[in-house]
Formats: C-alpha cells, structure tokens, sequence
C-alpha cells in the first residue's frame, strides 16, 4: 500500500493549524480524546482495531517537497510552509489495548501533544480507527453466529477500493480465520484462502473437465465450485467423479462450495450424497451475501456447512456504514476544555482522563466502565454521564486500567504486537463479557459512568461558560 504522508488530512485541519502558528500559540500543550457516541449494528460492544496500524503512520508522519509545494499554491504563508518542512509528531498517546471491548462515551485513545501536532493529526487517527473498529465488531459478530466453522473473508472485490486492506486486517482481529485478499495476507501475516470462480468452469466445455484440471493442479488443496450450471444434477456429481479419482491417486477432495440458491436446503443435500458416496471429510462451504444474521438463520435451519465466505456485508460494514468517533478538545493551555451542547449528550467531558473497568474480587466484568480523571486510583461511586439523578455504588470491586501509553516523545512505547496476538487478546476479551451483551436481539447496556470528581469539573466547566 502507498505509505500515508502528513497530507493525508483535511484541509481546515491545515487552515487551523497555520492560525497557531502565526500567532505562536502552536506550541500550548493539549489533550485530545477519541472516542465514538453509539454503538454499531445494534450491538453490545464494539471491538478496538486500527491502533498498531496508526502508531506506524504518526512514527513518520512527516510531509514530502512535493506536499508543501501544493499547500504554497493554495495561499499558505512562507514561514508556516517552512514549519511544515521540518513537521513531525513528538506527542505522547495513551489508549487502550487494540482488540479491546469499547463503548459509547468514554475515551478509548488520548492524545497528548501540541495543539498544533493534536490538530494535524486528527483526521488520519479518526479515518484509520473508525474504519478498523466497525469491520472489527462486524466480524466478531458474525463469529458469535458461527462460533466453530471456519469464516474466510472474500470481500476484496465488493469494498470501497483499498478500504480492503485494512478491513481484512479488521476482520481476523474480530475472529475471521482467513482472507482471499493476497495484500493483506502477505503484509499482515493473514492465512491466505480462494477456490474458483464461475468463469474457470465457463471457460471448458464441460464442467468435468475443468473440475479434472483444478484437481490435477491442486490435488492437496481442491475446493470445486458446484452450482455453474446446476448444483444438484451436475455440480455435485461431477465433484464426486473427482473425489474419487483424487482418492485412487492417494489425495482428497478438500471440500465443495455452493453460491447460490437454498444454501440451507442444498448443503443438507449435498451432505446426505458425500456422506452415502463415502466422503465425510469433505467440507460444504458456501458464500452469497452471508452476514451474521443470514448465518444465524442457516444455523436455526441445520445447515451442514461448514466454511462460510463473507463478503460485502463484512468489509462495507453494512448495513452501518461508518462508526461515529470522534476526537474533542478536553484540555489546552493549562485549563480544562469542554464543547457545549443543547443535548447534554453532546457535551464533552473536559481535562485529561483515565478509564477503569469495574471487575469483582474474583476478576470478573461487573458491566461497567468509568471515567475518571488521571489522578484518581479509587473510586466507589459512578454517576450517569448524563443523567444527574442516576449513580451507582461499587464495593469491594477491583479497577483495571485502560488507558496506557502507546506512544511518548512520538515514538512507539512498547514493542509492536503481532497481529495473531491482536487476535487472541480480542477473542479472551470477548470471552469475559457476560452473554446478555452478546445478543443480536436487544443486548443488555453496558454501563459507562463518570467518577464525583470529573462530574464536578463538567459541571462548573458548564456553568461558568453559560454565565
């Protein structure tokens, strides 16, 4: 992929920036919150992903000669260009671990820099994390519905052109065990998955023969698409004569797949006719629109597939489209920072913050988060972030840190984590939250509350802007 350059921002990002600078207040330090209003899909939870992939981008995110020659044609002062040549990020990030759980309101990533650095990067922080969470959080949905079958992303072709990339690297952080996305695969260190398409088979004289000639190629590794001409008829039959030529040649058929039609009706058929011919082992996978809910439903029906193939639904992240984050001033220059709003839900939470998860003493998740200020390390009473007239009260309860740094002086902090490892932190998160938020139907709402001490500093913050 083309390596991102500072340019990869928005233009008023620039425009605010260069006011900083003119008037030399572009070195006040601030701090930044990212964080998103609503869940996606409906769901309980969402699925961090994105955070390794930005700590590479901020480590050099630098601007090139041919960058700042397009920004001096577009009116911007000589000294301010001159300040760009020599642009780079120094500032501190603290966030929570990538494949993490998140929810709505409270900070999931902070940024600790100069106003004018917090600015500049803004947009590329909110690009790669928003993308990478809601492909993250579909995927892990659609593992729920097939919690045991193999799921193998194929959405390469039906996403928003490069936006593929990084969705296949979203989708086997969410739970995918595979991509067709040969990029990806290679720079991420994904396993790497296809079989055929209709056209291989179109372009023979007959089925057989192209099923034959894939076979011979691939006698270890034969998936033979059956539903080209008709799935029953002549698709499975002629992927049994294979089956069985492999066998005498000491190879097996690996599996059949189906892309069309009653997948819950034909893979029960094709089960029943691999089974009596002797071919047990051979897998049924099947692909076609699939999403979590349409997987569920195969699932209600008995279907005997056992490889799912998911494609537009999974890496446009339909039917959502986007996550809502965003990334607000919380402090700058020395005072607390707070946006106002008519809907209090939109007004922000000022200064610099930590996130603690309410465990029990035997470690497991109470079903709540809560948002304090950095200096707090206990706190026993959380409010509704905005509803007044509602807190809660915890005892004898254990607060796990969240928010940890990832990057300071605009290098990275620790050493970089493999995507497996991503992964398997992802899957074990997951694994904690209690079923009830896990449901596709009206899942339980997890809890987030602010501590008396940031409740307060909101709440004068408010009234003295009022006034």
């Amino acid at each position: 992929m083309q390596k991102i350059t500072a340019s990869y921002t928005d233009f008023y990002q620039l425009t605010m920036a260069q006011v900083y600078f003119l008037n030399q207040n572009h070195e006040d330090q601030s701090v930044f919150d990212y964080f998103f209003r609503k869940l996606p899909f409906h769901s309980g939870y969402a699925i961090f992903s994105g955070l390794e992939v930005l700590i590479d981008i901020l480590e050099d995110f630098k601007f090139t000669s041919e960058e700042l020659q397009f920004l001096e044609k577009q009116g911007f002062h000589k000294d301010f260009i001159n300040y760009l040549s020599d642009f780079q990020f120094n500032g501190e990030i603290k966030s929570v671990q990538e494949g993490d759980l998140i929810f709505p309101t409270r900070p999931v990533l902070q940024v600790k820099a100069t106003i004018i650095e917090a600015q500049i990067i803004e947009t590329v922080v909110l690009n790669i994390l928003n993308f990478q969470t809601l492909i993250a959080t579909k995927a892990s949905r659609i593992r729920l519905a097939a919690p045991h079958d193999t799921l193998i992303d194929f959405g390469m072709r039906r996403a928003q052109a490069t936006g593929a990339y990084y969705a296949s690297r979203a989708a086997y952080i969410g739970g995918f065990d595979a991509t067709s996305n040969v990029k990806a695969a290679t720079d991420f260190d994904i396993p790497v998955s296809g079989t055929m398409a209709h056209a291989f088979i179109q372009s023979y004289e007959n089925e057989l023969d192209a099923f034959r000639d894939f076979a011979e190629v691939h006698p270890d590794n034969c998936v033979l698409l059956i539903d080209t001409y008709d799935t029953l008829r002549s698709g499975l039959p002629n992927a049994i004569k294979v089956a069985k030529e492999l066998k005498a040649k000491g190879h097996q058929l690996k599996a059949i797949r189906l892309d069309s039609g009653d997948l819950a009706y034909l893979s029960k058929k094709c089960r029943e006719t691999l089974d009596k011919e002797g071919f047990e082992n051979v897998k049924i996978a099947a692909s076609n629109q699939l999403d979590e809910h349409v997987i569920k439903s195969l699932k209600d029906q008995n279907a005997s597939i056992d490889v799912y193939g998911v494609g537009t639904n999974l890496v446009i992240g339909n039917p959502d489209a986007a996550l809502d984050g965003v990334y607000k001033l919380a402090f700058a220059d020395g005072k607390p920072r707070i946006k106002l709003s008519e809907n209090v839900a939109k007004s922000t939470l000022p200064s610099e913050k930590q996130v603690y998860r309410i465990r029990n003493q035997e470690n497991e998740m109470l079903g709540a988060d809560i948002i304090t200020k950095t200096d707090e390390t206990h706190v026993e009473k959380m409010h509704h972030p905005f509803d007044l007239t509602k807190s809660t009260t915890y005892h004898s309860h254990i607060l796990e840190p969240l928010l940890k740094t990832v990057m300071k002086d605009g290098k990275r902090y620790e050493k970089k984590k493999s995507l497996s490892k991503i992964k398997a932190y992802a899957a074990k998160r997951l694994n904690e939250l209690p079923e009830e938020y896990k449901r596709f139907a009206n899942p339980h709402i997890y809890k987030v509350g602010v501590s008396t001490q940031l409740l307060n500093t909101r709440e004068k913050l408010r009234e003295t802007l009022k006034k």
